[in-house]
């Protein structure tokens, strides 16, 4: 498999442009952008993607609630999911958790440590006997 496809979602336009250049300097460049949760879906389900960055706090949809409707649906549900979010306290990380994401990076983030938070996932994700 070449480089994934990030599907990008926020609802932020200067947001999703950081998230962008960031996953840029870091060598990806198979990306969509969302602006909130419903059409994160309806581009997952017209495009597909390999891999979901998406903000927690956004209008329609949060990003909680599309992290548990790709779980509960069997074609995306082992989809990787990585949360860039402001909320950081204990009660918000047991949310997460129980919504499945593979993990969260707080804002704001350097593209160093969107590195090593998509490259922790991957390998998590990664088929055992490949």
């Amino acid at each position: 498999m070449g480089s994934p496809k990030f599907l990008v979602v926020d609802d932020s336009v200067t947001m999703r442009r950081i998230i962008i250049n960031a996953l840029r300097a870091i060598g990806y460049d198979n990306l969509i952008e969302a602006e909130d949760g419903q059409d994160a879906l309806q581009k997952l389900l017209d495009k597909g993607a390999d891999f979901v960055i998406a903000d927690w706090n956004m209008p329609e949809m949060t990003g909680l609630e599309l992290a548990s409707w790709i779980r509960g649906n069997g074609f995306f549900s082992r989809l990787p999911i990585l949360m860039i979010t402001t909320r950081g306290s204990k009660d918000d990380v047991l949310k997460a958790r129980g919504a499945e994401i593979n993990d969260y990076i707080l804002k704001p983030f350097s593209p160093q440590s969107l590195k090593e938070k998509i490259d922790k996932i991957l390998k998590s994700t990664e088929p055992k006997n490949a």
